[in-house]
């Protein structure tokens, strides 16, 4: 049934969130839900074109924290390959356009990352399933793969 809704009400939402944060050059869409959103490009590993996502996010130490959940799937994002790919990326916050580099937590970091990117990213999962902090750990219930927190560290100070 998550792969349904997902599919179903999810992913429309977020393309038509990405469609108007990029239409408005950062005006409207700053925030998803109430969470501070951001637009990451990477470069297509396949393809080599710029490939554009919107994501929630929180700060930590300056740097910008993004979680490749893809919903709790079994498959990585593909944004996620791309920045393994090409940790070059290209940061949107409402409408300041930066570089950056993006890489995956260590495992230390990701222990200490892993509860303030739940914490930012409630939603209703607290209601809807007991005992978790937020809705990354609703989607670590549904795959084996470990989503990785990932750090992005701009190439400029952001405000």
């Amino acid at each position: 049934m998550d792969g349904v809704f997902t599919t179903r009400f999810v992913d429309p939402y977020l393309k038509i969130h990405k469609y108007v944060y990029e239409k408005s050059d950062g005006r409207v869409g700053k925030h998803s839900g109430g969470v501070p959103a951001l637009l990451i490009t990477t470069t297509g590993r396949r393809t080599g074109l710029a490939r554009t996502n919107g994501l929630t996010y929180c700060r930590d130490r300056g740097d910008l924290i993004v979680v490749a959940s893809n919903g709790g799937s079994d498959r990585p994002p593909a944004w996620l390959l791309n920045l393994q790919a090409d940790p070059q990326v290209t940061i949107r916050l409402g409408r300041q356009v930066f570089g950056a580099r993006a890489r995956e937590a260590t495992d230390e970091e990701q222990a200490h990352l892993w509860p303030l990117v739940n914490r930012t990213n409630r939603g209703m999962s607290r209601i809807l399933h007991p005992g978790v902090t937020g809705r990354y750990d609703v989607y670590q219930r549904h795959t084996t793969r470990r989503i990785p927190v990932v750090i992005i560290t701009p190439d400029r100070a952001t405000p």
